[in-house]
């Protein structure tokens, strides 16, 4: 297997994972989320939608079935993963490392999803 197949695969599932887990707390600890988004301003009834969004964007992701889709899907994340960051450092809670993985991870999969699936 190639390098950059390599690369784009270790990442992307790091992105997934990351988001995924994002997406199950929004699921099973739903009350708590709520009231960080509402500490950070954020209205509380996006949290269930939101983590609805991250599971089917990692669908899209991982399926590559329209690339259309696909690309919606890593917009999402990089838009995600940007105000999660702004929101951990504001609140200076410590949850800013998780985004950073996200968005780096999410920066090199889509950088070597365009040299592996050209």
């Amino acid at each position: 297997m190639e390098i950059n197949k390599v690369i784009y695969w270790v990442s992307t599932l790091i992105m997934c994972g990351v988001f995924a887990f994002s997406a199950n707390m929004y699921f099973t600890n739903t009350e708590m989320v709520k009231g960080f988004f509402t500490s950070l301003g954020y209205p509380s009834y996006i949290v269930i939608p939101l983590a609805v969004l991250k599971v089917l964007g990692i669908i899209a992701v991982l399926t590559k079935q329209s690339k259309m889709l696909m690309e919606w899907a890593y917009a999402g994340f990089f838009f995600d993963a940007v105000l999660a960051y702004t929101a951990h450092r504001v609140a200076e809670d410590g949850g800013t490392m998780f985004s950073i993985i996200a968005m780096v991870s999410l920066v090199i999969s889509r950088i070597f999803y365009s040299r592996v699936y050209r």
